[in-house]
């Protein structure tokens, strides 16, 4: 599936490997779902460039050099006109868990299949979250604690009957990011709305969150 209008999905890859940047390249240039924008070896480069041209979808090393996945994608989060970023990293250990709490769309193993990195940008771009190995509904327990700080305040927001507007003025942040951030908190969560999301949070009897991401 290519992107909206039947149109390939604006691509950018960063990985601090020159070998395995070269590779991915040359692979996504081969599918007719993606365009190729740019690579970078370094966040910086990445986000740099993101800042400037659109892309859709960027693929990131999960250790890229030198902020690193984690403050890079923590970063891109604020601009609406971000790309939804897919961590390519080690499926061992905690990474996976690590880059859906971030805030990556998706997250393909670097000893997988290429067919199955090229698949998740491609759902990624439709709009879902791919984590293959993460079963939200069994981490710590409760899906409540896959949430940032910054969701879990949305979170606490909901629960009075804030609007999107209202959320919007009380972060200091766009509506459109708005609608990111409580999309996330959907996909978390197992839910299908605010309502849901609601219930979900009394439920859950958390403490409220006062602080928010910087």
């Amino acid at each position: 599936m290519v992107g909206k209008n039947n149109t390939p999905v604006d691509i950018m890859l960063a990985d601090s490997n020159t070998l395995v940047l070269s590779a991915m390249s040359e692979i996504f240039e081969r599918d007719t779902r993606f365009s190729l924008v740019a690579t970078s070896a370094t966040a910086e480069g990445f986000l740099g460039t993101v800042m400037r041209v659109p892309v859709q979808v960027g693929v990131v090393d999960w250790n890229l050099p030198v902020l690193g996945a984690a403050k890079l994608i923590e970063v891109l989060r604020e601009h609406d006109s971000a790309p939804r970023l897919v961590v390519y990293g080690e499926a061992t250990g905690d990474t996976p868990r690590l880059a859906m709490q971030a805030g990556a769309a998706g997250f393909a193993p670097r000893s997988g299949p290429v067919e199955g990195l090229l698949d998740t940008c491609a759902e990624v771009a439709a709009g879902k979250m791919v984590f293959p190995f993460i079963d939200v509904r069994r981490m710590q327990q409760d899906p409540i604690h896959s949430l940032s700080r910054k969701e879990r305040a949305i979170l606490e927001f909901l629960s009075k009957g804030m609007s999107n507007r209202d959320l919007s003025k009380a972060l200091q942040i766009s509506t459109n990011t708005v609608k990111f951030h409580l999309s996330n908190i959907y996909e978390k969560l197992s839910v299908k709305n605010r309502a849901q999301a609601i219930a979900y949070y009394y439920s859950s009897q958390i403490p409220g969150t006062k602080g928010t991401d910087r």
